[in-house]
């Protein structure tokens, strides 16, 4: 039912926390991903920033060069960090959306749309694409959580 928060038996069975279960998947395994490219480009990029990483490169005063911070390395952090901060909100967020009983449609809109702009702003970042299309897909995607926000607001909580 639209509106009333949904008992805990009913979670399992509930279709929107189904896709809720679904879409968190995918942006959380493009969030991983995002560590595997960070050691991608660390290593094929010789840029470490503890000194036992580069032991495999020398000892000593041989391996201090491979010490160092790299743009390519530092613009993937970035991303990831970016993740960080977009993508835990929407975990919490979108939780409590999911629970307080939005149609399947519209958690469907709300998902999907911030799963797109998460991957769209992964891409803008690597590629790299010209502003403002990363700033676009982050603002889109911020905005998507700020919704579901202010739904659960609306619906759950006695202000």
């Amino acid at each position: 039912r639209s509106g009333e928060m949904a008992k805990l038996a009913q979670i399992i069975d509930n279709e929107v926390f189904r896709a809720y279960a679904t879409y968190t998947t995918i942006v959380l395994l493009k969030m991983m991903l995002m560590s595997l490219i960070t050691a991608y480009f660390r290593i094929t990029r010789k840029a470490f920033v503890n000194p036992e990483d580069t032991a495999s490169f020398g000892k000593g005063e041989s391996a201090k060069k491979y010490l160092r911070t790299d743009p390519d390395v530092e613009r993937v952090r970035r991303g990831h960090l970016n993740d960080l901060e977009n993508i835990v909100p929407f975990l919490g967020i979108g939780l409590l959306y999911a629970l307080s009983g939005p149609e399947l449609s519209t958690a469907l809109l709300h998902f999907r749309i911030f799963t797109g702009a998460r991957i769209l702003h992964t891409c803008a970042y690597l590629i790299p694409l010209p502003q403002p299309g990363r700033g676009l897909s982050w603002a889109v995607g911020y905005a998507v959580t700020i919704s579901m926000a202010y739904k659960v607001l609306k619906t759950g909580l006695y202000l």
